[in-house]
């Protein structure tokens, strides 16, 4: 794929940040203890005019790193069973190097400095990705280390809500609650509701090109 028209306009666009949505599902809230177990990623392009746009999602099952807290409570939000052979599920240290590696590529492509990780209460996403990352002793993170998009904040100022179904709703984006926490669905819905805020903040004339 030829990035030479996107190189310019997202590197331009977000000084040099490429952003990256990431969508965590999890064991529990603590990042230091509790598993990941679905992680996907939605990269994004621009078009000739500007309007950035949803591209790529990749999605991985991920298994519990030895040691794991699965908290009961949490699985049950998700639906998710770690322990179902039909999940394919990963070595943890397996994903993280291949998500991170296609992650450097994009920014590379891209002509990017690093990624910033676009997230809906994106600081949640951000700590169980940067723990993960030090569990598999990955050198080159490619993320920022604490700055993120964050379209629970965007999305409250932009129509009112912070959820994400009915941020999207309000925002006129189909969202089927029987496939949210997928990490693939959910990464996929903050890819369009965090597009759709940008290039409407374009067209009202709020940001232009150089």
């Amino acid at each position: 794929m030829d990035f030479s028209d996107e190189k310019s306009m997202i590197a331009q666009r977000f000084r040099g940040f490429l952003p990256v949505v990431i969508d965590v599902e999890t064991g529990g809230f603590n990042s230091q203890t509790d598993a990941v177990l679905e992680i996907a990623a939605t990269f994004l392009r621009m078009d000739d005019s500007g309007q950035l746009e949803p591209d790529d999602t990749v999605n991985y099952h991920v298994e519990p790193f030895e040691g794991a807290n699965l908290e009961p409570a949490a699985l049950e939000f998700t639906g998710i069973d770690p322990h179902n052979p039909l999940r394919q599920a990963q070595k943890e240290v397996t994903v993280m190097g291949e998500l991170m590696k296609r992650i450097r590529q994009q920014v590379k492509a891209n002509g990017c400095t690093r990624a910033v990780l676009v997230g809906h209460n994106a600081h949640f996403d951000l700590g169980f990705v940067l723990a993960a990352i030090e569990r598999s002793n990955i050198k080159r993170n490619p993320f920022h280390p604490f700055s993120v998009m964050d379209t629970a904040s965007l999305s409250g100022l932009a129509y009112g809500h912070t959820v994400l179904a009915r941020a999207c709703q309000l925002a006129d984006i189909d969202f089927d609650n029987n496939e949210a926490h997928s990490a693939a669905y959910d990464a996929l819905k903050t890819a369009e509701l965090f597009c759709q805020i940008v290039n409407r903040w374009q067209q009202l004339g709020g940001w232009r090109w150089p």
